[in-house]
């Protein structure tokens, strides 16, 4: 699940003569149940209810569409958790992947692919920030402490049952606007290392015009 966008590079506006223009990066946590879309300063969970099988993909990306095909400059996807690969419904949740991306390509909206540990570096600066808790508790204790950065760090509410989905999409688009040279809050250089992993596209940053 590598292939990136393949056209011309594509040159953001600067920030000259533009007042206070922003580009516009939408972070997607892709899930069958709960996909987090979020923006600067909002993060909402897209959830398809009862929907299976061939509805709940069209209902998805139907979703997923209306929240990124309207000027969107840059969206920064989470990409597949290898180690999981075995996990029910890995195989729809790539079709997912790919059905979305295609979508990105078609529409020739640059997109960025990072894997949950560049996302949980970029937010707590660890890989693995809830190593020193019992195994069965630190993958629940990592999800609050991404959560916290979300609310704490980038002031998005992130509430109710798609919470965790909503904070993952937060720093994934948040990832994006500093690779962009936009970033919205300072973020050490233990975390921002996270950003040398991922899968940028051929997209100029406005921080190199």
């Amino acid at each position: 699940m590598t292939a990136l966008l393949q056209s011309a590079p594509v040159t953001l506006p600067t920030v000259q003569g533009k007042g206070a223009w922003q580009p516009q990066v939408i972070g997607l946590d892709l899930s069958l149940t709960s996909t987090g879309v979020a923006g600067t300063n909002w993060a909402r969970a897209l959830r398809p209810g009862r929907r299976r099988g061939h509805e709940r993909m069209d209902w998805l990306l139907g979703a997923i569409g209306m929240c990124v095909k309207d000027g969107a400059d840059l969206v920064v996807v989470e990409g597949a958790a290898y180690a999981q690969g075995g996990q029910a419904g890995h195989h729809e949740l790539a079709g997912l992947w790919w059905l979305v991306t295609q979508f990105l390509w078609r529409h020739r909206i640059p997109y960025a692919v990072a894997n949950p540990h560049h996302r949980t570096i970029y937010a707590t600066g660890r890989a693995n920030p809830a190593q020193d808790y019992p195994r069965n508790e630190r993958s629940r204790v990592a999800k609050g402490m991404v959560r916290s950065v979300a609310v704490e760090r980038y002031g998005v509410e992130c509430e109710g049952p798609g919470r965790y989905d909503q904070a993952d999409a937060t720093i994934l688009a948040a990832m994006g606007m500093d690779w962009l040279g936009y970033p919205t809050v300072p973020v050490p250089d233990s975390h921002r290392r996270a950003l040398e992993a991922v899968q940028w596209p051929d997209l100029i940053p406005v921080a190199a015009n």
